[in-house]
């Protein structure tokens, strides 16, 4: 279940920070994410919120597990 971007602006700012930042984690570990180390990760976690907002990535709700992630969109669609 996708979580609309409206819902996420509920959330308290610290929450949503650690959401990113673990998303952020995971891009620098597969090696998605290479600018890791040229931008202050404020920097990071703006750009995360300004594609959040965009709709380029989506939080997504697992009913299986019980989780949350964020992922690009595209990936969504086409995992479906």
């Amino acid at each position: 279940m996708i979580i609309p971007y409206e819902t996420l602006l509920g959330l308290d700012t610290e929450t949503l920070n650690n959401v990113i930042k673990e998303y952020l984690l995971t891009q620098v570990e597969d090696g998605s994410f290479s600018e890791f180390n040229s931008q202050p990760l404020s920097g990071m976690i703006n750009q995360c919120k300004q594609a959040l907002k965009t709709g380029e990535l989506v939080v997504e709700y697992s009913e299986d597990d019980e989780s949350i992630a964020i992922r690009h969109r595209q990936n969504i669609v086409n995992s479906k």
